[in-house]
């Protein structure tokens, strides 16, 4: 099965008016374009934008208003209860034994996609696995551009103590500003099988990792056994 994927176009015009809340070009109290103004800048459907504003109020970003249109109210705060597998893994400590492999490779055509960059470009795979009461409960893959692995320990076996995200900020100085996260139930690849010594269906985490510009500086990958992970988010309906 293809890992390669393209956000759907009702998240990257989510990701848009997100960005452009988050640098004060669309300041709180602010009326969004119309339904029509972004149907037409960003040559999508008017079914693709009202997904993306229906989102973007349920995540609490903007407010809409019946026959006014839609407002601002700015970044919401992050909910603790709800799990995040991308940040929990780029948040992880690392240990000598979670460590399996670290090399200078040529991007894969889904890999290289996602980072922005020409496939077979070298980047930095950093492959991991984590364990639960005594068992396997997690391979991952972490690919870093080059430039954003450089000067780091990122290219180095041994174990992150404080993981990737603190790593990169006390380093490089670099902040991670939001994660675009797919979850997928899927077979496990050759070597995630022979890892986790099943070939039952895993969850499959594929994320990005983006800075304050939009840039991505750093895709992850995980499967996780099924029969060791649930998700569970509580929301409100409105």
């Amino acid at each position: 099965m293809s890992m390669d994927f393209a956000p759907p176009k009702y998240a990257q015009v989510m990701a848009a008016i997100q960005q452009r809340i988050e640098t004060g070009e669309y300041a709180p109290g602010a009326m969004l374009p119309s339904e029509t103004q972004l149907v037409r800048e960003f040559g999508v459907g008017r079914t693709t934008v009202v997904r993306a504003l229906q989102t973007l109020a349920m995540q609490g970003w903007i407010e809409r208003e019946h026959g006014r249109g839609s407002f601002v109210k700015g970044r919401p705060e992050s909910s603790p209860d709800r799990i995040r597998p991308g940040l929990a893994v780029a948040e992880q400590a690392e240990s000598a034994e979670s460590v399996t492999d670290v090399q200078r490779v040529p991007a894969p055509r889904h890999i290289a996609r996602l980072l922005g960059v020409e496939e077979r470009t070298p980047v930095i795979a950093r492959r991991r696995t984590t364990q639960q009461g005594g068992r396997l409960s997690a391979v991952e893959a972490l690919w870093f551009p080059l430039e954003i692995a450089l000067g780091t320990d990122l290219d180095k076996p041994e174990p992150l103590r404080h993981g990737i995200r603190q790593h990169l900020q006390a380093v490089k100085h670099l902040r991670f500003d939001h994660i675009t996260e797919r979850l997928t139930a899927r077979s496990p690849r050759k070597e995630e099988a022979e890892l986790l010594g099943s070939s039952k269906p895993v969850l499959g985490v594929l994320a990005t990792v983006h800075d304050a510009a939009g840039a991505v500086v750093m895709v992850m990958e995980a499967a996780l056994p099924g029969d060791l992970h649930e998700l569970q988010d509580v929301y409100p309906v409105t």
